[in-house]
């Protein structure tokens, strides 16, 4: 488990992504492409055929589908929306990843 208050983890974990994020979302939605402040790509989540309905902010990290109106306004919620976790689950396994405590 992580040692920092709730509220400050998931800070830490979101600043972490931003850091690194238009190589996190070439890795996590490897069939989009950048479309100046916005990363475009297939929804992996349902049967979606045509890029342009899902689209994330590269520098905000705020994300949505268009489509189903399932949207989010951080990295970690993107990741736990792709993967199919919770957020709390999401931000553990990021900052597992990165060595974050």
């Amino acid at each position: 488990m992580h040692t920092l208050p709730r509220s400050v983890f998931f800070h830490a974990v979101n600043l972490a992504c931003r850091a690194r994020f238009p190589s996190l979302l070439a890795a996590w939605l490897p069939d989009g492409q950048r479309r100046g402040q916005e990363w475009v790509a297939l929804n992996p989540t349902r049967s979606d055929r045509h890029a342009g309905s899902f689209k994330i902010n590269v520098i905000t990290g705020r994300w949505a589908d268009f489509a189903t109106g399932d949207k989010g306004g951080d990295p970690v919620s993107l990741y736990a929306y792709l993967k199919g976790m919770s957020q709390s689950d999401a931000a553990r396994a990021l900052s597992q990843e990165w060595g974050l405590r």
